[in-house]
């Protein structure tokens, strides 16, 4: 049996005793400082918001600014004329633009490569550029090796295509607006000889078959004619053909001459005796044209050097000629078509905005990188203390 607790009169001036079964008097409110000390210790704070104080403390206090130089250019060809047809109204109501897209993008990988740096390096200092003594620390260039170099250039310049109005876009960061545009002109300088090179080496490609051709024709016709002139010499007659139409032409006289001996001999000896000496005249007329004609004949179309072998070889040089100044004609035709569509295909780079001299800095973004860090944090944060409150429970 449980007894209760002794009483004791109320004497003044000693305050009543409290009892030891009554419940627990409630807790004063937590100090000012205990609260600011539990602020101070909260991961919160250490992992999300003294990083991102830090961050803030960067840009707005140390941070150099950077002034952006931007360019726009377009990559076109002589073949991309205005045409009117249903592609090209389907097209144009599409939003696709014009220019020679493989040659666009070309240009700008050219832009972001390490050939673009190395070129840019040997017309201007882009090291003394990107490492100048007034940017902060943290910017600036820090090491000159090629391969640093071209890293840290990409982080500062940027070509971006699109391929809806095919207009590409050059923008250049540096730490004084000078720097910027002398970067951007000198890109767009290396870009135009690039183009240019190209151009000229497509244009070449494409000619060199057609000369080629053309060459080979030349020289066809010269050995052509030359083995005319050494025929000729030989034969010592300029045109076979004509000779063999002049002896034909004497042939063709001597039998009509046979002819008409005949016929006068056979008048003649209707009514003359036949010891008659006109008749003997006749009769050796008429022997002395057959064997005149037979003469004609053999040395025309019998043994080696006759006019008819002469005639085939005449006609077969004369035709090799005429074949060889047609394949010249037809060479001379593809290499003026092939010229024409290469500079119909040249292509070259118009510039649609020149690199501009900047006024206000854009970069760095201050409250975009700040509020970057600081939300990147608070869920990296947030997601740990999920995890770690998980374990704690699954411990439990």
């Amino acid at each position: 049996m449980k007894l209760s607790p002794p009483t004791t009169a109320f004497e003044p001036g000693k305050a009543e005793p409290v009892a030891a079964w009554s419940e627990a008097a409630p807790t004063p409110p937590p100090r000012p400082e205990r609260r600011l000390l539990r602020f101070v210790r909260h991961p919160f704070t250490w992992c999300v918001l003294l990083p991102t104080a830090l961050v803030a403390a960067y840009f707005y206090l140390v941070a150099s600014p950077q002034y952006v130089s931007e360019a726009r250019f377009v990559v076109r060809s002589r073949a991309d004329a205005p045409q009117l047809s249903l592609g090209a109204v389907i097209s144009a109501a599409a939003g696709g633009g014009g220019g020679a897209t493989a040659e666009a993008n070309s240009v700008r990988d050219f832009l972001l490569s390490h050939d673009a740096v190395m070129r840019t390096q040997d017309r201007i200092d882009l090291i003394a550029m990107w490492s100048r003594d007034d940017a902060d620390f943290y910017a600036r260039l820090h090491n000159t090796e090629p391969e640093r170099l071209t890293k840290f250039y990409n982080s500062m310049v940027s070509a971006s295509f699109d391929t809806s109005t095919s207009v590409t876009t050059l923008r250049v960061r540096s730490f004084r607006p000078e720097d910027s545009k002398a970067i951007a002109v000198t890109l767009l300088s290396l870009s135009e000889s690039l183009v240019n090179s190209l151009s000229e080496r497509a244009r070449e490609d494409a000619l060199r078959i057609a000369r080629a051709e053309l060459q080979v024709a030349e020289q066809r016709v010269a050995e052509s004619r030359a083995a005319l002139t050494r025929f000729r010499e030989q034969q010592q007659d300029l045109d076979s053909a004509g000779t063999a139409t002049a002896a034909a032409s004497t042939i063709s006289a001597m039998e009509s001459a046979l002819t008409a001996a005949n016929a006068e001999l056979r008048e003649r000896m209707a009514f003359m005796r036949p010891d008659n000496p006109a008749l003997q005249v006749t009769r050796n007329r008429i022997a002395a044209l057959e064997r005149q004609i037979e003469v004609e004949r053999a040395r025309r179309t019998q043994g080696e050097g006759t006019l008819a072998q002469q005639l085939g070889n005449f006609e077969r040089l004369m035709l090799e000629r005429e074949f060889a100044d047609r394949q010249l004609a037809s060479a001379t035709a593809s290499l003026e078509a092939a010229r024409v569509e290469a500079q119909r295909q040249q292509v070259y780079i118009a510039r649609v905005v020149e690199p501009n001299l900047a006024v206000y800095p854009l970069y760095p973004r201050k409250l975009i990188s700040v509020g970057s860090v600081f939300l990147g944090l608070s869920v990296a944060f947030g997601i740990g203390w999920l995890l770690v409150a998980g374990m704690r429970e699954h411990a439990i």
